[in-house]
């Protein structure tokens, strides 16, 4: 057999990478296929991608590991990569067999000194006894392997419980879980949240359509959601933003006509090679962790295939809505949490949960069903933005024994939720077509009771912030009539009814 060996230039290793390269070469002194003295240092670096070298000859001197011959290796942006052959072949690294030299393709350029280089490929059949000797190195590989995903696993944790490990999140939602709205959800119990879902090219080229992302020091922990079909293009949208989130996340949960037509979301699923390469680009070249949300295949064995493969492929934190991408009605189609336990069950990052929450009671009860780390909800919280605190809207002109009005003074409603947004709008400014939305959302059922305020909002080509706040307080006057007065207060309130112009009586001095 032949093994294909490369001439290292010097490689800096600090850190991490240091400590792995020891603890690798404990590994490979122990093995019997590598005869230590010969092998002398055995590096890996790239947290993020899982590679192998095994360098001949020299000494780990001050944190480096000086020129000498390896397995494979490469260079990329941001630190060293040592790679295996056949981590090489699989990266698009092509080896010659002429003895002294070798053509590199993808992500290897030998036109710079600094690079890594091949410069030849020798027999190594005399230090081999064969196939056993073969199979022993390659478990040796495949030990290398698993460290570095053990690094990311770590290091995917290590990111989640510096930001709290938060359990109740706001969901991406299309043009409804701007920043107005996940600040009003975050007052009432939310602990992160997601953006609308952005298009990764129009994000990347249109300046217009970027400035529709806002965020402040208050909305974090933040995920901003790109859907993509390209990874360069996905990766050029996530670097304008990965200083200003938590995690850059993937959608390929979206089943709407219009991801068909795209090809992007969950109509990805039929193309796993592009939703494996989206996720290792960005996983190997942003400094933010990458998530993904994604829905279940039909069968659960593809289901959780799918997942460890998202896993391997770099991403940090994977939710999962407990729905295939044909299942798009929520009311009349259950989450399976059969399903998301079991995918929770074979993946070692964090996992959430999504489908079936309609009240803080689901949470706490999809929790203890599935053993995730946390659950999204999404539509419940457009009817219901104060979800999270426990908070059950009642039964619209009900109080809560069921015989008074709904509205009182310490009374939590949607027409009270609905202003407390209104005056978040005015603070941090979002489209009409947003704020529309949610006015809609927030006061479905007060609209069927009151249509006419309903369609005096739908005649109303351009509407002003004031101009809804009236509305809102027209529709809580007609829910709330006005207590019984004071004597004294109908007197105050009759006398400043009079025109200005009344003389008011004298008493009288006779």
């Amino acid at each position: 057999m032949k093994v294909a060996e490369f001439f290292c230039h010097h490689i800096p290793l600090r850190g991490r990478a240091l400590r792995e390269l020891q603890v690798l070469y404990s590994l490979l002194s122990s093995s019997r296929c590598c005869n230590p003295a010969q092998f002398s240092s055995l590096a890996l670096a790239g947290a993020s991608t899982t590679t192998l070298a095994v360098v001949e000859g020299p000494e780990l001197v001050n944190g480096s590991v000086t020129a000498g011959s390896a397995m494979a290796a490469s260079e990329q942006e941001g630190g060293s990569l040592l790679m295996s052959p056949v981590a090489a072949l699989e990266r698009g690294v092509e080896v010659s067999r002429n003895g002294n030299s070798a053509a590199h393709t993808g992500s290897v350029d030998t036109s710079q000194e600094e690079k890594s280089s091949v410069v030849g490929i020798r027999d190594c059949d005399e230090r081999s006894n064969g196939d056993a000797t073969c199979s022993k190195r390659l478990k040796v590989e495949e030990n290398m392997r698993s460290l570095t995903h053990r690094s990311h696993i770590e290091a995917a944790w290590e990111h989640w419980r510096k930001l709290g490990s938060p359990k109740l999140l706001v969901a991406p939602m299309v043009d409804q879980s701007e920043l107005p709205f996940r600040l009003l959800c975050r007052k009432y119990g939310a602990t992160a949240a997601y953006t609308p879902m952005f298009h990764s090219r129009l994000f990347a080229e249109n300046l217009k359509y970027r400035k529709e992302f806002t965020t402040c020091p208050e909305d974090r922990p933040l995920f901003v959601q790109f859907c993509a079909n390209n990874p360069d293009t996905l990766l050029e949208a996530s670097r304008l933003v990965e200083d200003q989130c938590d995690y850059i996340d993937i959608n390929f949960g979206c089943p709407q006509r219009i991801a068909k037509r795209g090809n992007y979301g969950a109509f990805l699923m039929d193309d796993l090679p592009l939703v494996r390469s989206l996720v290792s680009k960005l996983a190997s070249s942003l400094s933010t962790p990458v998530s993904c949300k994604i829905r279940m295949f039909p069968k659960l064995e593809e289901t959780l295939a799918y997942a460890l493969m998202l896993e391997q492929a770099g991403c940090s934190l994977l939710a999962i809505h407990g729905r295939t991408r044909d299942q798009k009605d929520s009311k009349a189609i259950r989450a399976d949490w059969d399903v998301i336990k079991a995918v929770k069950s074979v993946l070692q990052i964090p996992v959430l949960a999504n489908g079936n929450i309609r009240w803080l009671e689901d949470v706490y009860d999809c929790i203890a069903a599935t053993g995730v780390d946390g659950v999204l909800s999404a539509e419940s919280l457009l009817e219901n933005p104060a979800l999270f605190s426990g908070c059950h809207m009642q039964s619209l002109g009900m109080d809560s024994e069921g015989d008074g009005p709904l509205l009182s003074e310490h009374k939590l409603n949607e027409p009270a939720l609905l202003l407390e947004y209104l005056e978040l709008c005015e603070k941090y400014p979002v489209p009409l077509r947003m704020i529309r939305a949610h006015v809609h959302r927030m006061l479905g059922p007060w609209f069927r009771k009151h249509p006419d305020l309903r369609e005096e909002l739908n005649k109303q080509y351009r509407v002003s912030l004031d101009w809804l706040k009236d509305m809102v307080y027209q529709l809580m006057a007609r829910e709330m009539p006005l207590p019984p007065l004071k004597l004294e207060d109908r007197i105050e309130l009759a006398v400043d009814a009079l025109p200005s112009e009344t003389p008011l009586l004298e008493p009288s001095r006779g």
